[in-house]
Parts: structure tokens; C-alpha cells; sequence
């Protein structure tokens, strides 16, 4: 079982390519396993291959870091299932999870996060957290971004580390992450793993 993740960015073309370009590619990269593991394409879509119990908070992790470039959001649909065919090239791989992948994505419109698995009932929790997450990360401020950003990059750290490395008041860290929903986020981020049948 793998986890498939495909995106697009949302107005790419109102921002330079060299503007977001290498921050999707570094975070994708940082993301994955190896190089074989994601691909950009089409000039502003990608594909991404994660652990299953990591899907969901990569998705939120390229949420946190295209967000911070002013005017953009991305698109990302996860599919959760088996990998049957492995090409040099992500896209043309193939299995189930590039399957659920396709058809989340194609289900977006108004919406920038879908989930699909082969378990009906798993797809309709995690869809329900990813409209209420929406919600939360819609409403993201810069700072917020930045700072849950920073946590993701430092899972293990401290409001107080936190603030010595970004040279921020530690007052105010911590309002800008309350405000940014971030221990929210990380409940059901633990839910996901935790409760995740697949």
C-alpha cells in the first residue's frame, strides 16, 4: 500500500515560475523518498508518493510552504491503495493508488484537499477532516504559515526552540499557532495514523 498525492498550484501563472518553482520542487523532494518518488509536471502539476500514514500531513506540509508565496494556494488530492506498475517516471506508474489519486483530483472544484481509499466509510471521516482543516488553513495568516511551517520542519521542538530559531517572541509564537489551529491539526493528524485501517 502507497499513497499517491497529486496537485496543481493554484494561480501559478499571476507569480513568476522561479518564484515557486524551487519551493515546490525542494519540498517535494524533502518529502519523498528518493528522487524516483515525485515528478512536476505540465508546468504547475505534480505527483508525489508517501507512506500511507504520512499523506495527510504531507499534504498539509505543501499547503504551509506554497501558501507563504503571496496569491498562491495548491490543489491536492491523496489516493491510498497498491502500486502495480513502477515507472522512472511517477505519472506513468500505475496501481489503484494512482487510480484514487486521478479521481479525488477530479472531484475538486470548490475544494483544494480530497481523500479516496477502497474503504468507503475511512473516505468520508478523512474527507469530513479535510473540509473543517480547509476551514483552518483558509484563514492561515502569514505568520501562522510560517511558524506551522517550521513545525512541521521541527516535529520535536519547543515554543521555545522554536522561538530561538526564528528569533521570535515566544508570546507570540504561541498566539500565532492557537490562531492558526495548529494543535487542532496535529489531533487529527494522530487520529489518521492511529485510526487509519488501510
Amino acid at each position: 500500500m502507497t499513497a499517491i498525492l497529486t496537485g496543481d498550484i493554484i494561480n501559478s501563472r499571476s507569480v513568476e515560475p522561479q518564484e515557486w518553482l524551487p519551493v515546490l520542487e525542494k519540498s517535494l523532494a524533502l518529502l519523498a523518498a528518493d528522487r524516483s518518488g515525485w515528478e512536476v509536471f505540465r508546468g504547475d502539476s505534480f505527483q508525489l508518493e508517501v507512506g500511507v500514514d504520512q499523506a495527510l500531513k504531507a499534504a498539509l506540509y505543501l499547503k504551509a510552504t506554497l501558501k507563504q508565496i503571496k496569491g498562491l494556494d495548491v490543489r491536492i488530492s491523496i489516493g491510498i491503495g497498491e502500486k502495480n506498475y513502477a515507472d522512472s517516471k511517477l505519472s506513468q506508474s500505475n496501481g489503484s493508488a494512482f487510480i484514487h489519486s486521478g479521481e479525488a483530483f477530479d472531484r475538486l472544484k470548490h475544494k483544494t484537499l480530497s481523500f479516496q481509499s477502497d474503504d468507503s466509510s475511512w473516505n468520508e471521516i478523512i474527507n469530513l477532516f479535510l473540509d473543517l482543516i480547509s476551514t483552518i488553513v483558509n484563514a492561515w495568516t502569514p505568520v501562522s504559515i510560517y511558524l506551522i511551517q517550521k513545525m512541521f520542519d521541527n516535529p520535536d521542538f519547543t515554543q521555545l526552540q522554536l522561538a530561538e530559531l526564528t528569533k521570535m517572541n515566544q508570546g507570540n509564537i504561541s498566539k500565532a499557532l492557537k490562531r492558526g489551529g495548529y494543535d487542532e491539526i496535529q489531533k487529527v493528524l494522530q487520529y489518521y495514523v492511529k485510526n487509519n485501517p488501510l
